[in-house]
């Protein structure tokens, strides 16, 4: 008998050009693969809809995220409430996978006491919010940030009883837990597009720092480098990214062995990943998984971090972790003077938390077994 399954998307999963898409688009192809039959409905912004799409789903639905704002719910679930979506829910009793907090509004209203739910948290929603909230600014973007973080709060707390949960990192499940007093939660490791460590032996050219960097927070990470430890550290330096402020721009050309790359193609991006002798990747909150990390870990040599860029993703035997600008400095000295020839234990324990058809395999298990 056919295995039907619900997939309500906060985004458009397709193209999985950033982090927050990644893991729904390689879910949806390895659950098709497995057989599943999926109706996949997509809240749709400023992404178009996708053919491709439809190879890998039975049906796809599209939902316009509106302007609509409430004083009691977070403008990230408010923004995509849906009638249409419930309508079609309703014409039958198939399990449903919802896929972030953003989604879950016809959870938190009861519309789903009649069939078995799975909420995928994508992050500590109120968390990140708060973090920022805490490197915003722009005023304006961090009173909503404020804002929104303290109904993520409520709302999290209210909708996190309601169904079973699967976390994208093990900080995650233990900070729900802790904060929401919930037992029914277990860690899931992302779904990613690499299947094998492509790290090149020996000595890469440069360190590299990446990210999306018209968010605040990757913004701060890529300047304290750049102040704090590339200032005296006379090693060459890449910035690369997304939308980087005049600021960043100015800072990262102040020395001769620092240099800015903006808004690289994905092929030049992995290229400069993989002729780095070290991706630099610290990060100022620990909700979540680091999809860059990751992608670091996969095609590039050595990775540095610090604590918060690592913890609860089962990733901290493979990178050099340093939380301080003198322990940075120190281990970037040293790995850069390393060359790299080690990757098989790398590539058995990336196997063994992000094998897709092994995570596929637990999600069909919780609907019909």
């Amino acid at each position: 008998m056919d295995k039907h399954l619900h997939i309500i998307t906060h985004d458009i999963p397709y193209p999985a050009d950033f982090g927050g898409v990644i893991d729904l688009f390689y879910k949806i192809k390895t659950l098709h693969q497995l057989g599943i039959k999926i109706h996949l409905h997509c809240f749709q912004n400023k992404r178009p809809q996708q053919e491709e799409l439809n190879k890998y789903c039975a049906s796809v639905n599209y939902y316009q995220r509106t302007k609509r704002i409430s004083f009691r719910l977070p403008f990230i679930v408010s923004s995509r409430q849906s009638p249409e979506l419930i309508e079609r829910l309703s014409k039958d009793t198939y399990p449903v996978l919802i896929e972030g907090i953003h989604c879950s509004y016809p959870l938190y209203n009861n519309q789903f006491t009649n069939r078995k739910v799975l909420l995928r948290l994508h992050n500590a929603e109120f968390e990140y919010y708060h973090h920022l909230a805490i490197h915003e600014k722009n005023i304006f973007r961090k009173i909503y940030f404020t804002v929104e973080s303290y109904l993520l709060k409520k709302y999290e707390n209210a909708v996190s009883a309601k169904a079973a949960i699967s976390a994208v990192s093990q900080q995650d499940v233990t900070l729900y837990k802790q904060l929401f007093g919930i037992t029914n939660i277990e860690y899931l490791p992302v779904f990613l597009p690499y299947t094998t460590v492509t790290g090149q032996p020996g000595k890469g050219h440069y360190c590299l720092y990446h990210g999306n960097l018209s968010i605040s927070e990757n913004e701060e990470a890529a300047i304290w480098l750049l102040q704090n430890v590339f200032n005296t550290l006379e090693i060459p330096f890449v910035i690369a990214g997304k939308d980087p402020s005049q600021k960043l721009e100015f800072l990262a050309h102040e020395h001769k062995h620092t240099c800015l790359v903006a808004n690289p193609s994905d092929k030049e991006l992995q290229d400069m990943i993989a002729k780095a002798q070290i991706n630099i990747l610290p990060s100022f909150n620990n909700t979540g998984v680091k999809l860059k990390l990751l992608n670091a870990l996969y095609n590039g040599r050595h990775c540095l971090v610090n604590k918060a860029g690592v913890e609860g993703s089962g990733l901290e035997k493979l990178c050099a972790v340093a939380d301080d600008a003198v322990s940075m400095k120190q281990a970037i000295t040293e790995l850069y003077n390393t060359p790299f020839s080690e990757s098989g234990h790398r590539l058995t324990l990336l196997e063994q938390l992000h094998n897709n058809e092994k995570n596929a395999a637990k999600i069909i298990d919780f609907f019909w077994s």
